[in-house]
């Protein structure tokens, strides 16, 4: 799905390196660099993609994802907001299906940079009842920056939902989650851990006291992912197992098995906006090679 979308026709040349395209009923914002590549869909401010020259794609991207207005994208990093999981509907949040504007973009030999924007509307007030503007400022480079900042006069939960390309879901460790974890698939349990975790199965995890950074070692695809969490009071890993992968519509039966979510998000602790100050939430993801052994 993801060299897909580096395919598509270009409707329109936004400068040098950033161009506009459409996937189905979606348009998508692509970028070419000489040390790097990157898209967003303007639905959901969503990052589809970004491959720092000479590697995989560090996102991954279900090649049954559905580009249809009002349905959300499965993959990429979706943006969570002003709720998190089931606790009203839709389910995460209206940004993430909601079409966000481009207000501004910059580039230059080693990056590109880009801000979204949402505001309420009409649309918005229907599932809650706020003035906000939501920005989205993106930096890609050799590394990827992701900042949002929630204007307003409101309380606010959020994740910035990101899934990450790994080559086998057993193979991986993620170290610096923390030793404790709220458990969603056992009724919300408060359990510990202790080390690295590995991933056996279906998991569903809110850490509470989780570091700072997450580290992905990968050893199939011979490299580290570094998630570098900002503002966050929590980190969610998920990933669906081989059973509920095979009933979700928009992923193939062993999509699971390349992909795992690690997630910055607000999710035991809100965001609080005032008038005088915006609330922040950010990643910043780098890779490392492993050398061969």
């Amino acid at each position: 799905m993801n060299n897909k979308i580096f395919n598509l026709p270009v409707l329109q040349q936004l400068t040098p390196v950033i161009s506009l395209s459409q996937q189905d009923e979606l348009p998508i914002l692509v970028i070419s660099h000489a040390k790097f590549r990157a898209a967003i869909a303007l639905q959901g401010a969503h990052l589809l993609s970004w491959q720092p020259s000479g590697q995989q794609d560090v996102i991954w991207l279900s090649e049954k994802s559905v580009f249809k207005h009002g349905v959300a994208i499965r993959g990429g990093i979706p943006i969570c907001w002003p709720w998190f999981g089931p606790a009203q509907q839709p389910q995460h949040g209206f940004a993430r299906t909601s079409t966000w504007q481009l207000i501004s973009h910059d580039e230059d030999s080693d990056q590109v940079s880009l801000t979204l924007m949402l505001q309420d509307n009409a649309q918005t007030r229907e599932y809650w009842p706020h003035s906000f503007t939501l920005l989205a400022d993106f930096t890609f480079s050799e590394q990827c920056s992701i900042k949002l900042a929630s204007q307003g006069n409101y309380h606010a939960y959020a994740a910035l939902h990101s899934y990450f390309r790994i080559g086998a879901i057993e193979q991986i460790t993620l170290a610096g989650l923390g030793n404790q974890f709220i458990d969603q698939l056992a009724q919300g349990t408060l359990k510990a851990q202790h080390g690295e975790l590995t991933i056996k199965g279906r998991i569903d995890r809110i850490y509470t006291q989780a570091n700072t950074a997450t580290v992905i070692n990968d050893p199939s695809l011979r490299r580290n992912i570094e998630i570098h969490h900002q503002q966050m009071s929590d980190v969610v890993v998920w990933n669906p197992g081989a059973e509920l992968a095979e009933h979700m519509a928009d992923m193939t039966n062993d999509g699971f098995n390349q992909m795992v979510c690690v997630e910055t998000a607000r999710i035991n602790t809100p965001l609080i906006a005032d008038d005088s100050q915006p609330a922040h939430l950010a990643v910043n993801i780098c890779t490392q090679k492993i050398p061969p052994t």
